[in-house]
């Protein structure tokens, strides 16, 4: 563990080396790692099952913006957390291998997810999700404070639009376009199970839209506007139809604020439960 001092802190790996012995890790040396938006193309529609998907995912080099912000954040560190070693990679799917209900967020928190290495983990909005989930039957526990730590997801997968934590929690656009073969590729490998999606926020909601064109679903015209609680039946040929669910974010200032609350988040859950039971 690194020590209270600066030259300690200068120490500090600035990501886990793949297949160190991170809990749950799904890469190791042996993993091709993307650096360009080309390779993430070529990398993930060249993946042959979801763990090796997910072991791309978590090695991707491709955005020099991101890995110089996720890398820096796990080296300087919150003074909460300075006794903790961070993840600092890309954030891979994780949760059910063959789910009925998606979840789909921006990006990791710096001192969440880039820290625990695993999306909505370890910070205060996961806090909220997670404890929503295991009311509603879709978790076996009701926090999820780091990887490892015994928590499962039953029927629901869980990934991000874009895998970096990003500066001020603003991704580019030219970031996000070159991050989404990563969910595309994941979407067309769980889709035979998929019959829900909830989107975390505006940002999600809209940018699956060109996820899912690419997966074969038939994209809406005019697209659905986001709210909480918005929906739009999403169908494709060779597939079963997908509920997309509108939920809002449970960001600190719309948890404090009242705009979104417990019974909120149980109530989109809930009917994505229902939904995919049916």
């Amino acid at each position: 563990m690194a020590g209270d001092s600066a030259s300690d802190r200068d120490e500090v790996a600035p990501f886990v080396p793949p297949g160190t012995g991170w809990p749950g890790d799904p890469a190791d040396a042996r993993t091709p790692v993307a650096s360009t938006a080309a390779e993430v193309r070529e990398l993930a529609t060249g993946a042959g099952s979801l763990p090796e998907l997910t072991a791309r995912q978590s090695v991707c080099r491709a955005c020099p913006r991101l890995v110089e912000w996720r890398e820096d954040v796990a080296v300087t560190r919150r003074k909460s957390f300075l006794h903790e070693r961070y993840w600092g990679r890309p954030i891979p799917g994780w949760g059910d291998p063959e789910p009925s209900i998606l979840i789909v967020g921006l990006a990791p928190a710096a001192h969440g997810g880039n820290r625990t290495g695993r999306v909505f983990t370890g910070d205060r909005s996961g806090d909220f999700i997670f404890a929503s989930l295991y009311r509603c039957g879709l978790a076996m526990q009701p926090t999820s404070v780091t990887a490892g730590d015994g928590q499962r997801l039953i029927g629901v997968r869980m990934a991000a639009v874009v895998r970096c934590a990003p500066p001020d929690n603003k991704p580019t656009p030219q970031e996000r376009d070159t991050c989404a073969p990563w969910l595309t590729a994941e979407l067309e490998m769980i889709a035979p199970s998929l019959r829900v999606i909830v989107c975390l926020g505006g940002f999600a909601w809209q940018a699956l839209w060109p996820v899912l064109g690419q997966t074969g679903y038939e994209v809406p015209r005019p697209r659905p506007a986001f709210a909480h609680g918005a929906e739009a039946i999403l169908r494709a040929e060779d597939r079963a139809d997908v509920l997309l669910l509108g939920c809002y974010h449970p960001s600190q200032q719309n948890t404090f604020t009242g705009r979104v609350t417990p019974d909120m988040f149980d109530a989109i859950f809930t009917k994505a439960r229902a939904v995919s039971a049916s």
